[in-house]
């Protein structure tokens, strides 16, 4: 059966309260370049596939458009 305790519950370790900000920081900074890096992708494969631009030019454009899109970013 459960037992019933009456003191205070520990809650565990005390927080890293530094290190949980660099953890939340680094899973936004992921986010944003992640969205970036996606966005660039589709917007250079409907280039590459749906205008005559072709593989290297669509290749071209991802980059030019993470680059921008990182100092955009930033």
């Amino acid at each position: 059966m459960a037992e019933h305790h009456s003191g205070p519950v520990e809650t565990g370790a005390a927080m890293d309260y530094p290190e949980h900000e660099k953890t939340y920081d680094l899973f936004i900074a992921g986010a944003k370049y992640g969205t970036l890096f996606c966005v660039a992708l589709l917007i250079a494969m409907a280039a590459g596939f749906f205008t005559s631009a072709g593989f290297f030019s669509s290749l071209l454009l991802l980059i030019i458009l993470n680059v921008v899109g990182y100092f955009l970013l930033r």
